[in-house]
């Protein structure tokens, strides 16, 4: 059976690029800046290749001669529950809609518990450009006859937990690859509704890009001061 084939290292090289990988590269190469390992005429050579690479393995060429490369240890996946004590009872912030629709979407703080209710309605819940003061995050989701949609960026991880009475309760788990990133927690019940989270492809925590470029910036700031 075709089912049970592995893709060789071979076939996973020649993989056509996409920005999530070369997002991946960069954020290697201005960590290898911030420590010294890359001078800054070789970083900016090497992001003006990453730019125009075109597959995974092209990726992986300006990364070969860096200690990330070599890194094969696996993060430990975040926890299915929150700690306790960590998030409150009481919602930060409430997304109602009863006959209509309600969205909290672009850049917003995201509190620590967000209650979501769709009542014959749709509610939409996009975390991909929010900003993270917490790294764990419930989002309590009923829906009755309505929809609910939770989208998180790709570089967090989410887990689930809920069901469905004549509907449908659907969280697509996902793992961060930095253990510090923000925990999204999708509970809830769909009662002849659908809730629904999963990640939006393509779209990446700013506050796990901004720390990095800080982390640059700092070290830059430290060598002009010389």
């Amino acid at each position: 059976m075709d089912l049970e084939k592995q893709t060789s290292p071979a076939a996973t090289t020649d993989l056509r690029a996409s920005d999530a990988d070369r997002d991946r590269i960069a954020d290697i190469l201005r960590e290898a800046l911030a420590e010294g390992r890359l001078t800054a005429d070789e970083h900016a050579e090497r992001v003006e290749g990453v730019l125009a690479a075109k597959t995974v393995g092209e990726l992986d060429a300006f990364i070969q001669d860096l200690p990330a490369a070599h890194r094969r240890t696996t993060p430990a996946a975040a926890p299915n529950r929150p700690t306790v004590g960590a998030v409150p009872i009481e919602p930060d912030e409430n997304v109602v809609a009863v006959f209509s629709s309600a969205v909290r979407k672009g850049r917003w703080r995201a509190g620590r518990r967000i209650h979501a209710y769709a009542i014959f309605g749709s509610v939409e819940i996009d975390l991909s450009e929010a900003l993270f003061e917490y790294q764990q995050v419930v989002i309590k989701a009923i829906s009755v006859f309505g929809n609910v949609e939770v989208r998180v960026p790709e570089n967090v991880s989410l887990r689930g937990t809920g069901g469905g009475v004549l509907g449908n309760f659907e969280v697509h788990t996902l793992d961060s690859d930095d253990p510090e990133a923000p925990v999204v927690y999708v509970d809830g019940w769909a009662v002849l509704g659908n809730i629904e989270g999963r990640p939006r492809r393509g779209k990446l925590v700013a506050d796990i890009l901004d720390r990095v470029q800080r982390k640059v910036d700092k070290s830059l700031r430290k060598h002009l001061d010389r």
